[in-house]
């Protein structure tokens, strides 16, 4: 990928009050998708508040990069039922990471550089806060499910380097 800026690695932490979509709970996954790429967590059997604590990795070629993210219901014998979908944009992210390189050192842990307000263009739950923890920006997102009655998902958002990468 000669226009690979990076990775970004998704930490999928878990659900929050998901749609049933079985007789009394559901059994649900998550299919991430960003341009060609797809990736998908494991499925968590019988929980409406799922913990997966699974890490995927998005090759980003674009900074403008937009991640869609849909929630489904594992079924055996019929098609997996949709429990919802979010997006979100790295861009405030990617921001970040820049002022932090021009900031480069001496932060102490915890510190926040950013804040994300939800507006009606993303799917924000709450403020979303970007931070240095212990050496690595991160950002902590709670994405608030759309096309469905309930259900909230909260991520986190770590951004990895890559040797001979162009960066930004």
């Amino acid at each position: 990928m000669e226009n690979l800026l990076g990775l970004l690695r998704i930490h999928v932490k878990r659900g929050v009050n998901l749609a049933i979509r079985d007789t009394s709970s559901s059994d649900p996954y998550i299919v991430f998708s960003s341009g060609k790429q797809k990736l998908k967590t494991r499925v968590i059997k019988h929980s409406i508040n799922p913990e997966w604590n699974d890490e995927l990795t998005l090759s980003v070629t674009d900074p403008n990069l937009t991640v869609k993210l849909t929630i489904y219901d594992k079924d055996l014998f019929s098609a997996d039922d949709k429990m919802g979908e979010a997006q979100f944009s790295i861009a405030p992210y990617l921001e970040a990471i820049k002022l932090h390189h021009k900031l480069e050192g001496g932060l102490p842990h915890g510190t926040i550089i950013m804040k994300v307000q939800p507006t009606r263009q993303n799917c924000l739950s709450e403020e979303s806060h970007i931070l240095l923890n212990q050496g690595k920006l991160v950002q902590n997102i709670f994405l608030r499910l759309q096309h469905v009655e309930c259900g909230e998902v909260e991520l986190q958002l770590e951004w990895i380097d890559v040797t001979g990468s162009k960066g930004f």
